[in-house]
């Protein structure tokens, strides 16, 4: 019996769980509800669960945007679930992009250990907030704002974000216009693109 309360509560609760509790490290093999990952029973925690390595590395350089990201979320970190925390790793290939995208359900705070970038966040009112960092500057994205970083020097970056939720969502703006099946002509209609540039992005992009 108390074994099934516990599975219920932990279900429907785990950040509840965590801040009555010391932690709710993620049970991958329990349903996922809407509040986040279950709690793996207590006894089954190692210290395992609170060690992630996969930022040691520089992620893989992508082709298009010359950047590689690593991501430390509940997803693939166990001990973060609940705790409302989240981490990302950075590489930018000279002249690498982080194109313009947001985060629903985070605060994103960068720190920039190598290199020079110039990053930004456009706010609401449609005013731009644009910064050229260098080593050891540290700018904040406000939650749900469109922001961006370009690596400008003639170096390698580095950069690591961290973040105000394990699984602080995602939406990129090239993406979310060009790798669909939206009609070509009513993302033309809408943003006013050329629709060739519009066919090229959408190639590019895995688009159709």
């Amino acid at each position: 019996m108390i074994s099934r309360v516990f599975f219920v509560f932990s279900l429907i609760l785990p950040s509840s769980y965590a801040a009555m509790q010391d932690f709710c490290v993620a049970d991958y093999a329990a349903p996922q509800s809407p509040a986040g990952y279950a709690c793996k029973d207590p006894a089954k925690v190692t210290v395992d669960d609170f060690v992630f390595s996969g930022l040691r590395v520089a992620g893989n350089i992508s082709r298009i945007n010359k950047i590689g990201l690593s991501a430390a979320f509940a997803v693939n970190f166990p001990g973060l679930n609940g705790l409302g925390v989240a981490l990302v790793r950075a590489d930018f290939a000279v002249g690498g992009v982080v194109p313009i995208h947001s985060h629903r359900d985070a605060t994103e705070l960068v720190i920039l250990v190598e290199g020079t970038v110039v990053a930004g966040f456009i706010a609401s009112n449609n005013k731009a907030y644009v910064k050229t960092l260098h080593k050891g500057d540290t700018m904040v994205f406000p939650q749900g704002l469109f922001h961006f970083l370009v690596s400008v020097g003639r170096s390698p970056a580095l950069a690591y974000a961290s973040f105000s939720s394990a699984n602080p969502g995602v939406q990129t703006l090239e993406t979310a216009l060009f790798q669909n099946d939206l009609p070509t002509e009513i993302i033309a209609k809408s943003t006013l693109l050329d629709k060739v540039q519009i066919q090229k992005l959408k190639r590019l992009l895995g688009g159709s």
